[in-house]
């Protein structure tokens, strides 16, 4: 993640006279000209930050829940399976089968009518339906743990760009308060109490600050457009947050608690645990395939039979010798498991339930160390952010101020205010970066437990 950073340079007396001697000759004016930068009025933070009606954290969060394109993939593929558990419920269907024949030159014919219904012996039935609910279980964790993993990305992503945003107000403020200084300067220079040296290396100073405030900018704009992307817009919708790195520093749960809670909630470890169980019903549902099953067969059969004689009947009369039979058939056919009694299949789903165990096992061991990761990075953040905020940040601006006045009053140079300006730049940058790695950490440790409070 790169910073916006201010460092010292130190300038040395003959590149100073040589700057002062070029900016003479050429005006004071032709360096703005030459840079193509102009003062404005114009108040780029609004595009960012609107502390009033902005979107918060949470909200971005919500959008990117609602809206978020692999998430809405994610949930028809769970409505997916739920209807696969639908198909799996239902029983097997019946067969029928009509078959006729007819003699050729002849009046002999044949007509069959036969149907078979499959038993489903050994439990196949329930075998099949048990591994389709854990299809859905485990979809289902799958979704709540990338939904985790968004929210943690929206709020990580969001104290980026809140970063940022601070960060060009800051170089914003600077900039205008140099452009005010370059103009007391001017007017001190004209009435001839102030050497022109100091407006040149002034204006130098503005244009810097200005430099550094457009490259804030470009790279507070990549940030939001990032954000935009997690939350599903475009980049040119309008995007504004609101909100402040204020109550960073709270009472986080002992260690162990924390890490109970992460071993309970997390949905990756749950998924794993689903794995699992859809191990064990694929080795159930393979042992049922490879157990005896039988079907019920029946139907009816039709046979008109003659032959080119004739016969007496019982009351004497002469007829062509033909009969019509009608039979029943029925019986059961039994699928002997005598060679293939699914043995492969068997073995196979017993081995995938061993990694899976060992993958579960694994997890536990990494999400331990991303508990104890997290934690460790917010103690030292913190830490680091309460010395800042005692030590250094207050100290810096009175150190600013008093330099500013000794300035004023002649006792020290131009050099050493933006020199003391430059360092007082650094904390505060420092700041808004050791509060947005203390609000990060704090991401890191509900994304790491699976809190409640990521993603609501």
């Amino acid at each position: 993640m790169s910073r916006v950073s201010i460092t010292m340079q130190s300038v040395s007396s003959q590149k100073l006279f040589l700057l002062a001697a070029l900016v003479f000759a050429a005006g004071p004016t032709a360096l703005f000209s030459q840079t193509g930068l102009a003062l404005s009025n114009e108040n780029i933070l609004e595009r960012y930050l609107d502390q009033k009606s902005g979107v918060t954290a949470d909200d971005a969060v919500r959008i990117a829940l609602e809206n978020n394109g692999e998430l809405l993939a994610l949930r028809r593929e769970v409505d997916a399976v739920r209807a696969l558990v639908k198909q799996a419920r239902l029983r097997a269907n019946p067969s029928l089968e009509t078959s006729g024949s007819r003699q050729v030159g002849g009046t002999d014919n044949t007509l069959m009518v036969r149907g078979m219904l499959p038993l489903e012996l050994g439990g196949r039935r329930a075998a099949r339906i048990l591994v389709a609910e854990r299809e859905v279980s485990l979809r289902e964790l799958e979704l709540a743990d990338r939904e985790r993993l968004l929210a943690s990305e929206v709020r990580i992503k969001f104290g980026d760009a809140l970063a940022r945003s601070l960060k060009l107000q800051l170089a914003e403020n600077l900039v205008a308060e140099a452009v005010q200084q370059l103009d007391l300067i001017k007017a001190r220079v004209v009435e001839g109490r102030t050497a022109p040296l100091e407006e040149s290396m002034t204006l130098v100073e503005v244009n810097r600050l200005r430099s550094v405030r457009e490259i804030a900018e470009g790279e507070t704009n990549v940030v939001f457009l990032e954000l935009r992307s997690l939350m599903n817009m475009r980049p040119e919708d309008p995007l504004r947050i609101r909100g402040d790195f204020q109550n960073l520093l709270v009472t986080m749960p002992p260690i162990g608690d924390a890490m109970t809670a992460a071993l309970q909630n997390r949905p990756d470890l749950a998924g794993m645990r689903a794995i699992e169980d859809l191990s064990d019903a694929r080795i159930e549902q393979a042992r049922a395939d490879g157990r005896i099953d039988a079907s019920i067969n029946g139907g009816y059969e039709r046979m008109n039979f003659s032959f080119p004689l004739n016969g007496i009947t019982a009351a004497g009369q002469v007829r062509p010798i033909q009969g019509i039979f009608h039979s029943l058939v029925f019986g059961v056919t039994f699928q002997l498991p005598v060679r293939d009694r699914n043995q492969g299949a068997i073995e196979a789903a017993a081995a995938n339930r061993d990694a899976a165990q060992r993958r579960r096992e694994f997890a536990e061991i990494i999400i331990r160390r991303e508990v104890a990761s997290a934690r460790a990075r917010y103690g030292s953040s913190a830490r680091a952010l309460e010395i800042y905020r005692v030590g250094v940040l207050d100290r810096s601006r009175i150190n600013l101020e008093v330099v500013r006045q000794t300035y004023e009053l002649g006792s020290k140079s131009l050099l050493d205010y933006i020199a003391e300006r430059r360092r007082y730049i650094e904390t505060e940058n420092a700041f808004i970066d050791q509060q947005r790695d203390v609000y990060q950490a704090r991401v890191e440790i509900l994304r790491a437990t699976a809190a409640r409070e990521l993603t609501q």
